[in-house]
């Protein structure tokens, strides 16, 4: 057999499992992208609103610590540059990690008041395969 006749079952073999393959980042940035369904090795990178200028912050109250590990803390980035006060977004990194279901939960609000009510919240079901 010559080698451009090897080439095409070869080359038909590599495109099929590239085209098989899950994306290795989900990005989600609102609760309707929810529930999630994960692969094992993903990364679900979470980028919501946030002013911290406001005094309000999101806090992780659940990390579906069963499913996900932290791969960094939270990164915030201002969409206004130059403006202070201006609002932006905070974004988290996670590794799925072990198959399983969790979930995942955020509150924003004011840290020094912990007993009011939080002014926006992120809960997602998450599930690993």
């Amino acid at each position: 057999m010559t080698a451009a006749r090897l080439l095409l079952p070869l080359s038909l073999a590599l495109l099929t499992a590239c085209a098989s393959a899950p994306k290795q980042n989900v990005s989600v940035d609102n609760q309707s992208a929810c529930p999630l369904q994960l692969k094992s090795g993903q990364n679900l990178i979470l980028t919501l609103p946030s002013n911290p200028t406001t005094g309000y912050r999101w806090a992780i109250q659940d990390s579906a610590g069963g499913v996900l590990r932290a791969l960094s803390p939270e990164v915030y980035s201002s969409s206004e540059s130059g403006v202070i006060g201006g609002g932006g977004q905070s974004t988290w990194r996670f590794q799925a990690f072990a198959p399983g279901q969790g979930r995942l939960r955020l509150t924003s609000q004011q840290p020094w008041e912990p007993e009011a009510e939080p002014v926006e919240s992120f809960d997602c079901a998450i599930t690993v395969n």
